[in-house]
Formats: C-alpha cells, sequence, structure tokens
C-alpha cells in the first residue's frame, strides 16, 4: 500500500474528516471515464451535491477531493435546512480534452446505480448542458437546462447568497448591512464570481478582481470598466484598504501563507473549502478577520438544485437563499457566545441538526 493511498483510507476510516458512508470509483474504459463518487451522510436525506470536472495530478488527490467535498455537503446541506444529507463526485481529467457524451452518459448509469442516495449537479467543470446529458441515464441529475425540465444555472443563487453573506458580515462587524463605499476583491470571475460582482457594484461597492482566465476578466471589465483588476490572488489579497475578500475559485485560498498578509477584514466567498487545513480559521480570528463560513454562505446554489426534484420555483428559492442572511448572523452570534470562530459554531449547528436526525 502507498502512503498516498494510506492517507486517502485514515481519512475515510480513523480521522475526524472521515466518517463517510460510501465511497466508489467508476470507470468506463471505452469513454475514459474515471470517476469517484462519495456520500458522507444521509442522515437527513439523499446525498446531493455537485460533480466536479478536474486534471487531478493523481487519483489518490481526486479521492481525497472528493471526500472533503462530500463532507462539506454534509454541512452545507444541513445549515441550509435542506432534507438532504452530503456527496460529490469528481471526474478526472482535463474537460477541455476528456469530456464527451460517451463519457457523460457512463457516468450517469454510475449515478443511477446508486438508486437515488446520491443527487447530483454542476461543479467545477461540468455545466447545465452536461447535466442534460447525464440525466439521459438518471433521474437523479439536478441543474438541467429548463428545457429539459430543469432549474438551469445555479451560479446565480449561489453568487446570492454569497452576497447575503456579505451583507450579514457588514451588519456584524460595522454594524449596517450596505456594502456602499467598501473595498471588496473577488478572486475568480468565472461561474459564481461575475453574478456577485453585479451584486456588489449594485449595492455601490468598489470592487477589484481577478482570474487566471483572461476571458473571464475581459467579461467584467468590458460591462464595467471603472472595475481594478489585480495580476493575480497574491496582489488581490495585499491590497491596500481591502474590506472583504472573497475567494470563488478553488479551494484552499486561506492558507498559512496567504493569511498573514491578507488585508481584508471580512473573508466571504462562493470557493468550497477555503480554509487549507484545520487550525486556520483560529489564525483568522486571531488577526481579527471575521470569517463568514464558505458552506453557509455559498449554499444558494444547492438551495436551487434541491428544488428542481420538487418542481422549479425561483422566487421560492430566492426567499430560501435570503435566509443565509439571518444564518450568518445566528452563526457569528453563536460564535460570540461560545467563544469560537464561527467556522466552529457552524459545525456544532450543522452537527446538532444531523445528530437529531440520527436519533428521529
Amino acid at each position: 500500500m502507498t502512503d498516498a493511498t494510506d492517507g486517502v483510507l485514515h481519512t475515510l476510516f480513523r480521522s475526524e474528516q472521515g466518517g463517510h458512508e460510501q465511497v466508489v470509483l467508476c470507470q468506463d474504459r471505452a469513454s475514459g471515464l474515471k470517476a469517484v463518487i462519495a456520500i458522507h451522510s444521509t442522515a437527513l436525506g439523499p446525498a446531493l451535491g455537485g460533480t466536479r470536472f478536474y486534471p487531478y495530478a493523481t487519483e489518490e488527490e481526486a479521492v481525497a477531493d472528493a471526500l472533503n467535498l462530500a463532507r462539506g455537503m454534509s454541512y452545507k446541506n444541513a445549515m441550509a435546512g435542506l432534507d438532504h444529507g452530503g456527496g460529490k463526485a469528481v471526474i478526472i481529467g482535463d474537460p477541455e480534452t476528456l469530456k464527451s457524451e460517451e463519457l457523460l452518459l457512463a457516468y450517469g448509469r454510475f449515478v443511477d446505480s446508486l438508486g437515488g442516495r446520491y443527487v447530483t449537479a454542476c461543479d467545477v467543470g461540468t455545466y447545465v448542458a452536461d447535466m442534460d446529458v447525464v440525466a439521459r441515464e438518471t433521474r437523479w441529475a439536478t441543474g438541467r437546462s429548463p428545457e429539459n425540465g430543469g432549474a438551469g444555472d445555479s451560479s446565480v443563487l449561489t453568487a446570492f447568497g454569497v452576497f447575503q453573506g456579505m451583507r450579514a458580515s457588514a451588519q456584524h462587524l460595522w454594524g449596517d448591512p450596505t456594502l456602499r463605499g467598501r473595498k471588496v476583491g473577488v478572486a475568480g470571475v468565472g461561474k459564481v464570481g461575475h453574478h456577485l460582482v453585479e451584486h456588489l457594484l449594485a449595492d455601490g461597492a468598489e470592487v477589484v478582481i481577478t482570474d487566471v482566465r483572461e476571458e473571464s476578466v475581459r467579461r467584467v471589465t468590458e460591462r464595467h470598466p471603472h472595475v481594478t483588476v489585480a495580476a493575480d490572488t497574491e496582489a488581490l489579497i495585499r491590497v491596500e484598504g481591502l474590506d472583504i475578500y472573497a475567494p470563488c475559485a478553488l479551494g484552499g485560498a486561506l492558507n498559512d501563507a496567504s493569511v498573514p498578509v491578507l488585508t481584508a477584514k471580512v473573508v466571504c466567498g462562493a470557493a468550497n473549502n477555503q480554509l487549507d487545513h484545520p487550525g486556520v480559521e483560529k489564525d483568522l480570528a486571531d488577526r481579527g478577520i471575521l470569517y463568514a463560513p464558505d458552506y453557509v454562505v455559498n449554499a444558494g446554489g444547492v438551495i436551487q438544485v434541491a428544488d428542481e426534484l420538487h418542481g422549479f420555483d425561483f422566487d421560492r428559492c430566492k426567499v430560501k437563499a435570503a435566509k443565509i442572511f439571518d444564518t450568518t448572523l445566528a452563526i457569528f452570534a453563536r460564535a460570540k457566545a461560545d467563544g469560537i470562530p464561527p467556522a466552529a459554531a457552524a459545525d456544532r449547528i450543522a452537527e446538532q441538526r444531523m445528530a437529531e436526525a440520527r436519533r428521529s
């Protein structure tokens, strides 16, 4: 057994980050599909979480990411008040070169083989059109196009929820929920980030952006020439006078290198698993930086796709997503009362709901 494999098994069976109910390794050689479906918990209902299509360096890295993401979905769905547990899937490979109809259909068959224990949706590297293809093989695919009975792009409500989390952060820290006059740095202006920028600008914020994709930056600056562009994330987190930092790309943005140099007073973004390792939340608190837990504020998308299973209604979903404001404030209050960082407070609340569901 390799050290990497042993590390994955240790996470799954023996660490506090594990406890997953089921992990499925999927392969279809004809299409080149290699996928991992991780189900962390079904205590609250069928596991719900997106499918990430990403060129992982190793299979072990892909499994580890699936485990982390699935666990995060359990907490996200619990905090969003959904009757769903947490699951996540990853497809290994570059979606620009490997993705095909044959591969997505094969993946859909694997999802279907779980009999509804796992409900999938879009994530990094997968889109509405992809879920339309997956749904041809399984009824357990959400995030489909309206033409195919779905709700469409979930990034719209994801961004709306993050914006509500920012408003709650501003209310807690500065006594006013408006972002007018605040300087907000958005790292990643892709599917979710560019919608978030629109909310921020409409509320009167000053916005600084960065993205590894030039076309994503250009889409924002062509529409809003007054938006400032930072060279990269390293430059963005050091911007003088930054009030809020919004990581909206991949996870691990808050780490031993970034936290000491971060100029923002608040971190609130759409990316999953922003804390690189346990203890980072305390490092943020020690520096006086308010952290809005990622899985709480980015739950707008999962609220949308969950609603799709029952006949999608956008207005109903937006009302639910707007409650992220109150949920975030409640977490800050719990953190203050218990003398713990907000991330730990959110975990306690989510774990309590899952524990109560298991006992009932």
